[in-house]
């Protein structure tokens, strides 16, 4: 069985999921791929990847997958959220940044509800 075919779940959703330069090269027997894509995007592969190969040891995947400028990713509010408590899950995020970029459904920061879905920009 090729590199190709023992990640071909893990091609497939790289490319249904529009990771952006998409880059698949197999050489000397190890399948290197690389893009740019959201985080939940990214944490989905390397989720796939688990199942694959769940203790990581066969050493025949490189698999570079970095956060898109620019995307965004959707929280869900948990009891107990607040706007500053969400960012600290975010390295460099603040609670304005997350509130800038949900002002059309946020009227106050302090106003946030389990199971609301907030934007996080990236």
């Amino acid at each position: 069985m090729s590199l190709q075919d023992k990640y071909s779940q893990l091609v497939a959703y790289a490319q249904s999921s529009n990771v952006s330069n998409l880059s698949v090269i197999e050489k000397d027997n190890v399948l290197y791929i690389s893009g740019e894509a959201s985080t939940s995007v990214k944490d989905q592969l390397w989720t796939i990847y688990d199942q694959i190969d769940p203790d990581m040891r066969s050493g025949d995947l490189v698999l570079n997958i970095t956060v898109a400028p620019g995307s965004e990713e959707i929280y869900e509010v948990k009891p107990g959220d607040n706007l500053s408590k969400i960012a600290k899950n975010y390295p460099g995020m603040t609670w304005q940044k997350i509130f800038e970029a949900n002002k059309d459904i946020l009227k106050d920061p302090n106003m946030i509800h389990p199971k609301q879905k907030l934007r996080i920009p990236l």
